[in-house]
């Protein structure tokens, strides 16, 4: 009886007794504990006097970061694993409860929209690998700001790759873009976090407005410049200059200073054009070229279906590959070579669409036929006019003639009248 009575009177029964005192966790529940043992490889906590938890090996690991730097005294939440191990200890992990809390506020920072440094640790050719806490995530190359986009000539990988290392131990100011727990998948955006920024700066631009700006940056499908405060547009190839441009680096280089007019605002990206402000040299390519015309040109470029001819600085035209020979033709480049200069005939000059049709094949068989309806016309005109005036004339002699009849005719004596 004196045992029976001594068992039922000890602390841990009576607290197990007591569910207000007391609440026997399960397994795969957050409890709190008080620090009182740090090691490298074991943290021992006291949950409220009741037992001990043990938190050792992987499970230490903590995705939220609040577990780093632990010390005895501290007070840290773990998730119950094991409710009694091999030597009587509960089974605790931080990794699990870590795991939840990171991901949980990765979700309110999506949800919410806010702004958070992502700690560059690697990079590959596709973009950074970055750590928000102790989560990894991704952020594509798409996502970096202009400002740290790597423009690099050619698009060679290798150099693009360099340049994205240089961002390793950095922190860039991102928004977290995709976020799924299950599949631990995270992708930021620096373009998000750099937008939210800019619009405040953009608004006070319209479409149509003049910039003065310097290159930042050259690429092959145009040219960045900065302007403003701390703003940024691009200037496409096809806004560069009013002649065809294959490499944007033959017409524009880092460091230039350029006037642009600002034709396209789309959320904070801004699109300029540089030849806008630049005199329009189609509007006079009639006075100086005419249909039929030989003229003597430098072929740019080649490529399957004709080549492109320079006729002068502003104006190219085309030679479509129907017009290479007479003969059928196979490849271009068999008839003529890029920086050669040739004889072409003009065929077509459209001033509206900035295009000129060139002839390879000496005096074109549509131009001699154009010309020679042109002379048609021409000549039924002028017949037309030669028998208007000739009809005029005989009308005119014929009418003198009668005059002249009647002047000559003797006058009939009148009639005597009969008594």
């Amino acid at each position: 009886m004196s045992e029976e009575k001594t068992i039922s009177q000890h602390p841990m029964d009576e607290l197990l007794k007591d569910e207000k005192a007391f609440s026997v966790p399960k397994l795969g529940d957050l409890v709190t504990g008080t620090v009182i043992s740090v090691s490298k490889n074991e943290i021992y906590l006291d949950l409220a006097g009741i037992t001990t938890g043990i938190i050792r090996g992987r499970e230490i690991y903590d995705e939220s970061d609040d577990s780093s730097g632990l010390k005895i005294g501290d007070t840290a939440a773990a998730t119950v694993i094991g409710l009694d191990n091999e030597n009587g200890y509960m089974e605790l992990s931080l990794r699990e409860a870590g795991h939840k809390k990171a991901w949980d506020h990765l979700e309110k920072l999506h949800r919410d929209g806010n702004i958070v440094d992502s700690k560059v640790i690697d990079a590959n050719k596709g973009g950074l690998m970055i750590k928000i806490g102790n989560v990894v995530g991704f952020l594509p190359v798409s996502q970096l700001t202009i400002e740290h986009y790597p423009r690099i000539e050619g698009g060679d990988k290798n150099k693009i790759l360099t340049h994205l290392k240089s961002f390793v131990n950095q922190y860039l100011k991102t928004k977290v873009l995709d976020i799924n727990e299950k599949e631990e998948k995270l992708i930021v955006s620096e373009k998000a976090a750099w937008d939210d920024k800019q619009k405040k700066v953009i608004s006070k631009f319209q479409v149509g407005d003049k910039i003065d700006g310097k290159v930042t940056g050259v690429v092959d499908f145009g040219a960045f410049v900065e302007f403003g405060d701390g703003l940024e547009g691009l200037v496409h190839i096809s806004e560069l200059a009013w002649q065809r441009i294959d490499n944007p680096r033959d017409v524009i280089k880092v460091g230039d200073k350029v006037h642009a007019e600002i034709i396209d605002i789309e959320d904070t990206k801004i699109s300029l054009s540089i030849k806008k402000l630049q005199r329009d040299p189609w509007v006079e390519v009639s006075a100086k070229y005419q249909i039929g015309q030989k003229v003597k040109g430098k072929v740019l470029k080649v490529n399957p279906f004709g080549a492109f001819v320079e006729l002068d600085n502003d104006i190219h035209g085309l030679v479509h590959i129907s017009e290479l020979s007479s003969k059928k033709v196979a490849n271009p480049e068999d008839l003529v070579t890029v920086g050669q200069e040739y004889e072409f005939t003009i065929l077509t000059i459209e001033p509206k669409h900035h295009r000129l049709g060139l002839s390879l094949k000496g005096i074109d068989k549509k131009v001699k036929e154009a010309k020679e309806t042109e002379d048609k016309k021409e000549t039924k005109a002028g017949d037309s006019e030669h028998e208007d005036k000739k009809i005029k004339t005989s009308s005119k002699k014929s009418s003198a003639k009668k005059e002249e009849a009647i002047a000559t005719e003797e006058p009939v004596a009148p009639a005597e009248d009969k008594k």
